[in-house]
């Protein structure tokens, strides 16, 4: 009998980490070795998970758990040249899915790109809904991309040419964003009926359009995470125009000191979204420093909220960028309670302030801020 105990108690661990693992996937692609590597990143509310696996004979597997359904991207590496090769370089080997509690596999001669996909019903949603919208934005983008590239040099430097493209590309997107609507409504129980309805909303929420069919869709898919981010936009959307009362908040500084927007009343204050993997944000960070140094002694002041969630990476880009100003983050990446708050989906975000807390501009970047900063600080 001690000895049963003792297998039992052995093995209760190793149950416990089996039973976390509610997801895997698997791929058969060619028969390629190390360094060939394949990267795996994904999004589960709201919070960004990475891995990677070496390939042995064209084989990996990833396992993990996760919550529900999750949006992910898998690139391959086929040669070694590490993560932003497998993803950003011209002809990658890089697909865009969703999937959930599963175990998915890829099999290919050659490529994930050509890969049978198995085992997903998700995947299988997912494909069919992309079947009924157009495809998806990577794949209108890359038909955009192939266009332009196989044009000849002398269209390439035509200006007339490149707006006939970039004109078509636009109504191609206008034209999935409509049918992403009319999907959302058509279909209130389908998990890509919210998705459908959360991408087509956009940044700037058309709470008439937009409220009704999301309280159509069922109450399930509602209280999900992509559910409920999409309901605090529409909040945000009724809160965060231009002459209302810009939303209170507190959060804590590096220090774990809290910093309310409350009390900086009597100053225009810009509330600045931000991150240290922004690289747009990091890019405009020079010219926020000079405004800064410009009009703080005559009231003005920037209190940046950051959509990290690894501290010494956020501190490290405060201290790399000289941001003088005040800095606050709850560590949640796209869950922070100010960027749900503020309806924030991307990344740099802002609005500006007047010295009651009302908002008197939105997304103003560069020369734009600038601009009105110039005009509410002329002598």
């Amino acid at each position: 009998m001690k000895i049963k105990l003792s297998l039992l108690a052995l093995l209760l661990p190793v149950m416990a980490i089996a039973q976390k693992n509610n997801f895997s996937i698997t791929g058969h692609i060619g028969k390629l070795n190390k360094p060939a590597k394949v990267y795996l990143d994904y999004m589960d509310n709201g919070t960004g998970h990475e891995d990677s696996c070496v390939v042995s004979n064209g084989s990996f597997t990833f396992s993990g758990e996760i919550s529900g359904i999750v949006t992910s991207r898998i690139s391959f590496d086929h040669t070694g040249q590490g993560k932003p090769h497998a993803i950003y370089a011209p002809n990658s080997d890089v697909i865009y899915i969703y999937f959930g509690k599963e175990k998915v596999e890829f099999t290919s001669a050659d490529s994930l790109i050509n890969a049978k996909v198995a085992g997903s019903k998700v995947y299988d949603e997912f494909q069919a809904y992309n079947a009924q919208i157009g495809g998806t934005i990577m794949a209108l983008t890359k038909a955009v991309n192939d266009e332009f590239s196989k044009a000849t040099p002398e269209q390439q430097k035509d200006t007339a040419f490149v707006k006939a493209v970039d004109a078509r590309f636009r109504r191609n997107i206008a034209a999935r964003e409509q049918k992403q609507f009319e999907f959302a409504k058509n279909n209130p129980n389908s998990y890509f009926g919210l998705v459908a309805l959360s991408e087509c909303a956009g940044t700037k929420v058309d709470v008439k359009k937009v409220g009704p069919v999301f309280m159509a869709l069922n109450a399930l898919l509602r209280n999900t995470d992509t559910g409920k981010e999409l309901e605090q936009r529409i909040m945000a959307a009724k809160t965060t125009g231009i002459g209302l009362q810009a939303p209170a908040f507190t959060q804590n500084n590096v220090n774990g000191k809290p910093v309310s927007l409350a009390d900086l009343k009597g100053k225009y204050v810009l509330v600045e979204f931000w991150a240290s993997w922004c690289s747009p944000c990091r890019a405009g960070n020079p010219n926020l420093v000079k405004q800064y140094q410009l009009y703080k002694d005559k009231g003005f002041e920037i209190i940046s909220v950051s959509l990290d969630n690894v501290k010494e990476k956020w501190v490290d880009a405060i201290k790399k960028d000289g941001l003088p100003w005040l800095q606050v983050s709850d560590l949640k990446g796209w869950n922070n309670a100010v960027g749900r708050l503020y309806g924030v989906r991307a990344v740099p975000q802002s609005f500006l302030l007047d010295k009651d807390g009302k908002i008197i501009g939105n997304t103003l970047r560069d020369e734009t801020l600038n601009a009105k900063l110039a005009e509410i600080f002329k002598d």
